[in-house]
């Protein structure tokens, strides 16, 4: 077996297991830090007048269900995400909103979409854990129409995020097991280095590249904080195997830690990523 598949096979479990559970259980409340990328993502979509989009690593189906409401329903939405979990949720909130949107269970870097079937595909955060990207990049461009556009959204690098490696930093002196965060391996910030995300678009048949930071102010309330650090990332992972003690050792330096982004009632801090556009070739 080689690397590539063996790293697919984590990511698979992962997201299948604690990780999607973890964003099912806290799906509110990511929806709306998320929603000012989604609400970019939706008018890209209303730019490009898209008739058929496929949203990539959809996860629970928020910006699928956005882009979907703005279609209508003569259009069609489709999300594809790897985890039974989130799909599981997304096809609910799907059937609980009558939208007019659909959903898929399986991996976009190895999934036989049917050829030519999309105009636009677009991605929040979704397009970074890929075993070979250049491999699901080409099978994307099989899926779409020939001039499609695409329009994604990444991490930049950590140095450029701090909010999102605080936890790991507070954590580590308790935690000594947590993973390292390695360059261009599957994950959060595998799309950090620009240079490499344009030869990877380039490579897999994409054309017309431009890949521009894109820094955003988000926003959660303060009473929503300690649940999001405690349950998502490698720090919310690895909690849910220690004692009682260590646990509350965490919490209170996670706490300590976040302090500076918190003003009041609020928790403020900026996303630093990158917008990425590309046609599929003709």
């Amino acid at each position: 077996m080689n690397t590539a598949q063996l790293s697919n096979e984590e990511q698979i479990a992962m997201w299948n297991g604690a990780a999607g559970q973890a964003w099912v259980e806290t799906q509110a409340a990511l929806d709306r830090l998320l929603e000012p990328f989604e609400r970019l993502l939706v008018e890209a979509v209303a730019a490009r007048k898209a008739q058929r989009v496929l949203d990539v690593g959809c996860g629970t189906g928020a910006t699928t269900l956005a882009v979907a409401r703005r279609l209508r329903a003569q259009r069609a939405c489709v999300g594809v995400d790897i985890s039974e979990p989130m799909i599981a949720l997304a096809r609910s909130r799907a059937e609980r909103e009558r939208a007019p949107a659909r959903f898929i269970c399986a991996d976009a870097q190895t999934h036989a979409f049917a050829p030519g079937s999309f105009d636009m595909i677009v991605s929040r955060f979704g397009v970074m854990f890929f075993a070979d990207s250049v491999r699901a990049f080409a099978n994307l461009r099989r899926a779409a129409t020939k001039g499609a556009d695409m329009k994604l959204i990444a991490w930049r690098g950590p140095a450029d995020n701090p909010f999102m490696t605080t936890a790991e930093r507070a954590a580590v002196p308790f935690l000594p097991e947590l993973p390292a965060r390695r360059p261009d391996e599957p994950g959060q910030f595998a799309f950090a280095d620009r240079d490499r995300v344009y030869g990877i678009l380039n490579e897999s048949g994409w054309t017309e590249i431009d890949i521009q930071p894109l820094d955003v102010g988000c926003t959660m309330p303060k009473s929503e904080l300690l649940t999001y650090v405690s349950k998502l990332g490698p720090v919310g992972r690895a909690l849910q195997q220690v004692d009682e003690r260590t646990h509350a050792r965490v919490i209170d330096a996670l706490r300590a830690a976040f302090a500076p982004y918190v003003h009041g009632a609020e928790v403020r801090f900026t996303a630093a990523c990158w917008m990425i556009g590309a046609r599929a070739a003709e």
